[in-house]
């Protein structure tokens, strides 16, 4: 295998045609048709990696259940990691042998614009930082991917995330497949329109790949993360090494962003609880 490898890791509020809550869970009355457009999205991804010679193309399932890709209609030259829990969830997968990751179906951060905009948890997380610097879950993951020396090459969604991943990782390349109107609702590509634009992304971003620096904010890596009420703090600061800094927020602190990553999802499933 003389090509490089390419990791992607995909979510679903930035897929082709998703606006509404009712697209992105299995209760959803529309969920299995969105499951089809996801798998969509990715193959265009997968295919574009191909296209630049990609030796292994690796997918992470990375929204809710994390088990909402088609395995049979994905196609068969790449492997999938699905289903939940997974460690590093949204980047299970990602080590140091991967030339560039790609960032299919992404959404913006919590509080910015953006078609069903959150962070991690939209009914439990206000924000997040990295080492002092707000970010989305297209930070946080880039973060990660940059601990192991890999750079984002390629975002996918509407105008404000990739407006979010140009101002926080530079000149990569993004595939805008809507634009967002409100937070439920958008002007959407059909996907014979949107789905070259990922694929024609997708290689430049693999073609490119030594020419992107990784996402590093530094090591030690601490997330600060504010809640949306005092008692998930609460019960978030009994993850061991949290440390509060107001009634809202918590930090806390790790060997690098894997690990501290780690935590932080900790926090967050504590709070949920």
């Amino acid at each position: 295998m003389n090509g490089p490898r390419v990791f992607i890791s995909c979510d679903l509020e930035g897929i082709t045609g998703v606006v509404a809550r009712d697209q992105s869970g299995p209760t959803g009355a529309n969920y299995e048709r969105t499951r089809r457009m996801m798998t969509a999205d990715v193959n265009a991804a997968i295919q574009g990696a191909l296209d630049a010679g990609a030796s292994q193309v690796v997918v992470s399932d990375g929204h809710g259940s994390m088990s909402n890709l088609i395995l049979e209609d994905l196609n068969p030259a790449a492997e999938v990691v699905l289903g939940s829990p997974k460690p590093l969830t949204q980047m299970e997968g990602i080590g140091p042998d991967y030339a560039v990751a790609l960032f299919v179906g992404y959404h913006a951060r919590m509080g910015s614009h953006g078609v069903l905009s959150h962070t991690i948890s939209g009914g439990t997380v206000a924000n997040v930082w990295v080492n002092g610097i707000l970010v989305g879950e297209t930070g946080i993951n880039a973060a990660i991917a940059g601990r192991f020396g890999v750079p984002v090459g390629l975002v996918t969604g509407d105008q404000w995330v990739c407006a979010e991943a140009r101002a926080l990782l530079g000149n990569i390349h993004t595939a805008e497949v809507k634009q967002a109107v409100t937070r439920y609702s958008a002007r959407c590509l059909h996907p014979e329109r949107s789905h070259p634009l990922i694929r024609a992304g997708a290689k430049a971003a693999v073609e490119g790949a030594a020419e992107l620096k990784p996402f590093c904010p530094g090591s030690p890596t601490t997330f600060r993360i504010e809640f949306k009420d005092s008692g998930m703090a609460d019960s978030a600061v009994r993850v061991p090494g949290s440390v509060r800094v107001d009634p809202l927020t918590l930090e806390v602190t790790g060997e690098d962003a894997a690990k501290a990553f780690v935590a932080l999802r900790a926090m967050i499933g504590l709070a949920q609880a």
